[in-house]
């Protein structure tokens, strides 16, 4: 491995790169669907190789190949060079790096039960007793359960001397039931319809306890059939941490990510208001109560790791300080032009592609003092939303709507009946302005979003969220009168 990398990098830099790095991924998935106590599919793929990125003339080249041979290293590098020469020819601006030490060292995540070693017929075991829980409750139509592990195998080298490997393991699972009277369909999951991801082992997954979960969620899904509307108006909303944490992610993580505040990144997910003379104004982005940091250390992360795909060292960075905003996403080349250091947030889907400013964990810092038990009792009246159903967001991550799978009315602090289809709307800082309680460690958690897309080619990626529960005052639910 190190002499494929010595190799590339010497061969970019006789070719003329004034900087090149290499990374050799090699990864292995593994997924299984049960669908109302079937299986409907068991997939296994593992896929290896490498990709180069050199800088000549101010332009990047980009080239990578699944033949791990010095002399496809050879070729590879070359043409990364064509690349990147060719781009020089009309570049706007040339890229420059922020300094950074060079890499060295080894990461692995922390596993306590190897995923890959635990036998198939257990795991396909432990989703068909979900399955199958769910499935007793009278009025279920289907049912539906899910697992899936990934690893990857990673080494990083760049002209700088810098070499790291790495041995990334994240799990994931989750069970749904579904209810269905004539053209009514409601649905329950747990832990939510995708967050049960963890930097893990199957320690995880056991801790997940999905079979005990499944009967009383399909209870509450039939349940729903028969449930009144959720009201439309302004309320006081307590947002579960199974919703919250799709919140932070799509009005926190995105429009913080700096190619897309410049304009240099825009597929998927848009661009972004958060503008870099808010970096300098002090602009509110919440209430006091709100703290947010990208951590790229927390345990049990999807986005923790010990080096980015450029070779920076994992790191905490500020991005919403008691309810100021103060930092970015960031990378070595888009940091140096607000004046600081990358924030290491560089990282690719796979040795095909080229690393792209994405999430690490984007997390809502818990507040001392208040469970979520006691900001319920402290509510008079309100709602309580939990488990996202649907979302929709504008592509500067301004104005946007939620829908979750239940609401629980609240009233003189405790919760009482269930609604139906309920949805929120606000716009961004305006709902995070709104922010009067924030739950202390007791409900902080830390969730995953295994599918967040980015790029042209696209690439998805594996994001972490920690939060607690939270509560907003004087939000739009359902249908506002405008």
């Amino acid at each position: 491995m190190r002499d494929l990398t010595e190799r590339a990098l010497d061969t970019a830099t006789s070719l003329g790169a004034r900087y090149a790095d290499v990374r050799i991924v090699r990864r292995h998935e593994e997924s299984i669907a049960i669908k109302t106590g079937r299986v409907e599919g068991v997939a296994s793929n593992e896929t290896e190789g490498f990709g180069i990125r050199v800088l000549v003339d101010g332009a990047w080249g980009f080239a990578s190949s699944h033949v791990l041979t010095g002399t496809e290293a050879d070729r590879v590098a070359g043409e990364a060079v064509r690349i990147a020469r060719a781009s020089a020819t009309a570049l706007r601006e040339p890229a420059v790096l922020d300094d950074r030490p060079p890499a060295y060292g080894r990461y692995e995540t922390p596993v306590d039960e190897d995923p890959f070693d635990v036998p198939l017929e257990s795991k396909i075991g432990d989703l068909l007793a979900a399955d199958q829980a769910a499935a007793r409750v009278k009025g279920i139509a289907f049912t539906e359960s899910m697992y899936a592990a990934q690893r990857e195998w990673k080494a990083f080298a760049a002209t700088d001397g810098s070499f790291t490997e790495q041995t990334i393991t994240h799990v994931g699972s989750a069970v749904e039931a579904n209810a269905v009277d004539g053209d009514e369909h409601q649905r329950r999951s747990y832990p939510d319809s995708g967050g049960g991801w963890q930097a893990a082992g199957y320690e995880y997954i056991r801790s997940l306890d999905l079979a005990g979960h499944a009967e009383p969620l399909a209870d509450e899904a039939v349940e729903l059939l028969t449930a009144p509307q959720c009201p439309s108006g302004r309320f006081t909303i307590i947002l579960d941490p199974s919703q919250l944490y799709l919140q932070v992610h799509e009005s926190c993580g995105h429009p913080t990510e700096l190619d897309r505040v410049f304009g240099t990144e825009a597929s998927y997910a848009g661009t972004s208001f958060l503008t870099t003379d808010k970096l300098t104004s002090g602009f509110r982005y919440g209430s006091e109560l709100v703290t947010i940091v990208a951590d790229a250390t927390a345990p049990g992360g999807m986005g923790t790791f010990g080096w980015d795909d450029e070779g920076v060292e994992a790191q905490a960075v500020p991005l919403v300080k008691d309810g100021t905003f103060v930092g970015y996403l960031s990378s070595r080349e888009t940091a140096p032009r607000i004046g600081r250091s990358s924030g290491g947030a560089m990282r690719a889907d796979g040795w095909n592609r080229i690393p792209l400013i994405r999430m690490t964990n984007i997390n809502l810092l818990p507040r001392p003092g208040m469970s979520l038990d006691d900001i319920v009792a402290d509510t008079d009246d309100g709602l309580y939303l939990a488990s996202n159903r649907s979302w929709s967001i504008d592509d500067r991550r301004l104005n946007f709507q939620f829908a979750t799978e239940v609401a629980y009315e609240i009233k003189g602090g405790k919760k009482g009946r269930l609604f139906k289809n309920p949805t929120y709307t606000g716009i961004t800082y305006e709902f995070w302005r709104s922010c009067d309680a924030v739950g202390d460690e007791r409900s902080y958690v830390m969730l995953g979003t295994p599918n967040c897309g980015k790029g042209e080619p696209s690439q998805t990626g594996h994001v972490g969220h920690a939060v607690p529960g939270a509560r907003f005052r004087d939000v739009q639910v359902g249908v506002g009168k405008w």
